[in-house]
């Protein structure tokens, strides 16, 4: 019997309309933890190098950990896996809520999509058993809508992960929400599930997730949770989310205003946490489990947009939305937030989207005549939104934004490429390296392209906030690249992979020792767990990764940041006149490799490095004929 897991996966042929159970693979679930590097190890094997991500033998994989869905801390995440879309390389999404927790309590830890359906369809999944379903009356409706109709025609108890009209319409950053509000955000999966006509899956049940020692879970969460509540970082989410660290960015000249022109925005005052909770805050959320109530239950509460609510925006989108496009209106940038979880949109994706073809009008670049008469004027705030709605139905102008910023620049040329804000097709998070240059690192080393949250070295370096969970992750001067730092950042990515693969989510690893996750892991699952083995198996997973990304052409020379970053100084600030150039960029990138354990000529990990991690499979993948 595995513990800490269901034990199953589902397989669903969308082609033949076959649903079939399966067991899953204990060895790989003890190599990789569960969630993302589990998924991607079945992603590896099963979707050949070149494979179109929007065709039929690219694999769309739910998977969650064995935290997922048991009485500890922060238990709610679950992981989408799958070639992306928008970036053409291992695209991976995450998120909370309550539907990783729901799909385990209907009997399984994940499910492998497969083919394309003739028409659209919904799988729903009830106690133990599954079973697609035609969803021609769901297509074109939004996540709120198709939530609602699952839940009244279906069994009590329902939980929804569903794609809106932009996954329909094959925005290549398209979401997968669950919860209505919750998006599995990056990398355009929600395209994915869209080209695969696959609208929703729904879950209920009761299994409970099975523990080897409940006794000594249940004691050990319990000590954990006390801890949480009387963390300081309990008490900043629950009175101001996640926006809480705008202030924070801003004042250090690292908030990306007008197209990363600039790195504050002197409107921060109408867009911070406060003014969240004095205009439109109506109640902290959580997720399954969580102690820690960062989520914004939100409704505007005056003007053109009066009786909308919702929830968010969160950080990332407060700035995306709103100082990227130079806007300052907070009801406006709340509703475009709404209008991207009901349509289904990453808001990262979708506001630096729009922030780009600002800078496009502006400059010329993007005509009248391709905008349809529309003027694209930073500081519109009506456009934003707009543009949102045009974007998740591929109308007008919208078509080309659709396409991402990387591909974008490729259309209009004109030197537009400079101030694309991506990596590796990713639109880059709310943070600027210039004013933190490990960040800049983070950004061109992370599997999925131009993120945060994988390493999420913007806690110790933007909000002074280290992480127990790695032995040391403190940064002595982000304007300085000091060569040592990268190793800082591979002991970041490691560990968070290893938090992500267990179902945990990563502001845990601010007050949680990796010791004290240890013993929760083995008190789950059986295993003779320690820190070691939880670091290597995160570093497992990120070579993992990295193969995936490198079978698909990814190389050194494809690490690195927008032009912008590395030529363009920072005007005014702390950081003001800082720069990413490209020999310091290359210096890191050497400091990385070489902790890494990859070659630094090609960035590719070394022979040795992966037989050392069990991973001797991909040798002759990555090194024949090299």
């Amino acid at each position: 019997m595995s513990y800490g897991f269901m034990g199953k996966l589902l397989r669903a042929d969308l082609t033949h309309g076959q649903v079939t159970s399966e067991p899953l693979r204990d060895d790989w679930a003890r190599q990789f933890a569960g969630g993302a590097g589990l998924a991607t190890r079945y992603l590896y094997d099963e979707v050949p190098p070149g494979a179109d991500p929007l065709g039929a033998e690219n694999r769309l994989i739910f998977m969650t950990g064995p935290l997922t869905g048991t009485p500890s801390a922060s238990a709610s995440r679950y992981s989408v896996v799958a070639k992306s879309p928008l970036t053409g390389i291992w695209g991976h999404a995450n998120s909370g809520g309550t539907f990783g927790p729901a799909l385990k309590r209907a009997g399984y830890d994940g499910i492998i999509f497969d083919g394309i359906s003739p028409q659209p369809v919904y799988l729903q999944i009830v106690d133990g058993q599954a079973e697609l379903h035609p969803a021609d009356h769901l297509w074109g409706t939004t996540v709120p809508e198709t939530e609602d109709l699952l839940r009244a025609g279906g069994p009590q108890g329902l939980t929804i992960a569903a794609i809106g009209p932009a996954g329909e319409n094959l925005v290549r950053y398209a979401a997968i929400m669950n919860n209505k509000h919750r998006a599995a955000g990056r990398c355009g999966l929600g395209a994915v599930m869209g080209a695969k006509r696959l609208k929703a899956i729904a879950c209920a049940g009761q299994e409970a997730v099975p523990l080897a020692d409940q006794a000594l879970f249940r004691q050990t969460a319990r000590t954990q949770i006390d801890l949480l509540n009387e963390s300081f970082l309990k008490v900043g989410f629950d009175a101001f989310g996640t926006n809480m660290v705008a202030d924070m960015v801003n004042v250090r000249g690292g908030y990306p205003t007008r197209n990363w022109q600039m790195g504050r925005f002197e409107q921060i005052e109408e867009v911070n946490a406060q003014a969240m909770t004095d205009k439109v805050l109506v109640e902290g959320v959580n997720c399954f489990a969580c102690p820690v109530v960062c989520g914004r239950g939100t409704e505007i509460r005056e003007g053109k947009w009066q009786g909308h609510s919702g929830e968010g925006p969160e950080y990332e989108s407060v700035n995306t939305l709103g100082a990227q496009c130079e806007v300052s209106d907070l009801n406006a940038i709340t509703m475009a937030n709404y209008l991207c979880n009901d349509y289904g949109l990453d808001t990262i994706s979708a506001g630096s989207t729009i922030a780009f073809a600002l800078e496009c009008y502006e400059r010329g670049i993007l005509t009248p005549e391709q905008t349809g008469g529309l003027e694209l004027r930073f500081g519109d705030a009506d456009l934003v939104i707009d543009l949102v709605e045009k974007i998740a139905r591929r109308e007008g102008i919208g078509d080309l934004l659709a396409e991402g910023s990387r591909a974008m620049a490729r259309t209009l040329g004109g030197g537009s490429e400079h101030f694309a804000m991506n990596v590796k097709g990713l639109e880059l998070p709310a943070y600027d390296p210039r004013a933190a240059k490990i960040c800049g690192l983070g950004y061109v080393t992370a599997n999925r392209g131009g993120d945060h949250i994988t390493a999420y070295v913007e806690g110790p370096t933007f909000i002074d906030v280290p992480f127990l969970l790695v032995e040391d992750s403190s940064i002595r001067d982000p304007f300085v690249a000091e060569p040592q730092e990268a190793r800082v950042l591979v002991d970041m990515e490691n560990a968070l992979t290893s938090l992500d693969a267990v179902g945990g989510c990563k502001f845990m690893g601010i007050l949680l020792s990796a010791e004290d996750l240890v013993g929760l892991i083995a008190a789950a699952t059986g295993w003779e767990f320690g820190v070691e083995e939880f670091r290597q198996t995160g570093e497992r997973a990120y070579n993992l990764m990295r193969a995936y990304c490198v079978r698909e052409g990814i190389t050194r020379d494809q690490d690195t940041l927008p032009g912008r970053l590395m030529s363009d100084p920072l005007p005014d600030g702390p950081a003001a006149g800082m720069v990413i150039d490209r020999e310091t960029l290359e210096m890191m990138k050497d400091a990385y490799y070489e902790f890494r354990g990859w070659d630094k000529a090609s960035g590719i990990p070394l022979p040795g490095k992966l037989r050392e991690l069990g991973l001797d499979d991909l040798v002759d993948d990555l090194w024949a004929g090299r």
